[in-house]
């Protein structure tokens, strides 16, 4: 059963079938609403100062962060390889010192030139 009713009978005993749905109480037929496929919106990351970031980016460390599970620390101004933008709470993905890390877009600003 579904939470739709008929539109002629306005009753709610309704069977759905694979291809529409059935009134059971007047045997009224109709195709099941059309289901809106969600707008893709691309996804617009931004550095601590509003700068959008993009694939092949340099980025720098605005403050002291430690790493966790390690001693260390990557201190402001560690600049990074070419960034990768990722799906996640860690928008960004680089090498910093040698270490393979994910980073948070507002700690670091975009390099330029």
């Amino acid at each position: 059963m579904s939470q739709a009713s008929c539109p002629l009978c306005e009753m709610s005993d309704i069977l759905t079938h694979a291809d529409h749905l059935e009134c059971l109480t007047c045997g009224h037929e109709w195709e099941l609403p059309a289901e809106e496929e969600p707008a893709f919106e691309e996804r617009v990351v931004k550095d601590a100062y509003g700068n959008v970031l993009a694939d092949g980016d340099v980025v720098a460390m605005i403050k002291d962060l430690k790493l966790k599970g390690s001693s260390d620390v990557l201190k402001v101004g560690t600049k990074s390889s070419l960034i990768r933008l990722v799906d996640g709470d860690h928008e960004i993905a680089c090498k910093m010192n040698g270490i393979a890390i994910g980073l948070k877009a507002m700690f670091v600003k975009k390099v330029t030139g």
